[in-house]
């Protein structure tokens, strides 16, 4: 019998192409019900397997209670990304922890919980392994959801950490890029340092992995391409492939941060490219037998038409 799926954040970026991957999950995908907010944010999707929708608020715990009745697997995707400090406590932090805490209740056997290598803080980190650094978030985001971590690795279950995610549906690390070259006006050269990536497509395939394999995932994983992209090989392609104007002579990284004084999310966005922020994967896609994937240059050339229409609305 397949196992029956709960995917919280359905209807978010990287839910959404979590249950396309349950979808795609082999010939007999395993039944699946969304958690969601707003039922009428339910993702589209014909075919696969036919979904069932519950209404639950993460910020309202008792929202929750018998959500994970009759559930194996719970595919944790939902977050609140934001400087609203309450609610990312409330959302992140205790609505994991209520989640977690139903989830052991109903007798699910499996929490996988998407987080973000954020919970690291500010670079560099060259080649590191899962759990080699230190956590140090920095955000009100990013301390919230190293929180919902300790509930789901508490409770045995499995913490997958990606980078930069690109995508359909990505508003925020290839429009960031972009909008970074657009304020320099130029393109940056001599920036070596090396950043990890991941195809959302991938990503979901992961998630769907963690959750399903049998050769026990549990802990914390990267879930980023094996091979990192250079700082020169995400703006250049970022630029060639969505056809940005940029009239100026190429800076280097002292020329492009003198551009963008009184810049300060710009000049924040810069800091952060300059330094690596490469993370292993520790062998995580070939044990849990997923695919991760093309590199950065040929994902985006993939996806490139959906950043184009997105730039242009």
């Amino acid at each position: 019998m397949s196992p029956r799926i709960l995917i919280t954040g359905a209807g978010g970026f990287i839910g959404g192409h979590v249950l396309a991957a349950v979808r795609e999950a082999g010939s007999a995908p395993p039944p699946v019900r969304l958690l969601l907010r707003d039922p009428g944010s339910r993702p589209p999707g014909p075919g696969g397997p036919a979904a069932d929708v519950v209404r639950a608020d993460l910020a309202a715990p008792e929202s929750l209670r018998g959500v994970c009745d009759g559930v194996d697997v719970v595919l944790h995707c939902a977050s609140h990304i934001g400087d609203d400090e309450r609610r990312t406590e409330a959302v992140n932090d205790r609505g994991t922890r209520a989640l977690v805490e139903e989830a052991a209740r109903a007798g699910a056997t499996r929490v996988v919980y998407v987080s973000t290598a954020a919970v690291y803080g500010r670079g560099p980190f060259t080649g590191a392994l899962p759990g080699e650094p230190p956590l140090a978030p920095a955000s009100p985001t990013s301390r919230s959801r190293a929180a919902a971590e300790r509930h789901v690795l508490d409770a045995g279950g499995v913490v997958l950490r990606p980078h930069l995610v690109l995508g359909a549906g990505d508003r925020w690390v290839v429009p960031g890029l972009a909008a970074l070259m657009g304020a320099l006006s130029a393109r940056l050269k001599g920036c070596v340092s090396r950043h990890s990536v991941v195809d959302v497509r991938a990503l979901g395939r992961a998630v769907v992995a963690a959750g399903l394999s049998d050769r026990g995932a549990r802990g914390v994983h990267h879930v980023s391409h094996p091979e990192p992209a250079d700082c020169s090989e995400l703006l250049d392609t970022v630029a060639d492939r969505l056809g940005l104007r940029l009239p100026g002579t190429p800076l280097d990284l002292d020329g492009a941060r003198a551009r963008l004084a009184g810049q300060p999310r710009a000049l924040h966005h810069l800091e952060m490219l300059a330094v690596d922020h490469w993370f292993a994967d520790g062998g995580f896609w070939a044990g849990a037998g997923a695919d991760p994937g093309a590199g950065f240059a040929r994902s985006l050339a993939e996806h490139a038409p959906w950043y184009r229409d997105f730039l242009g609305r």
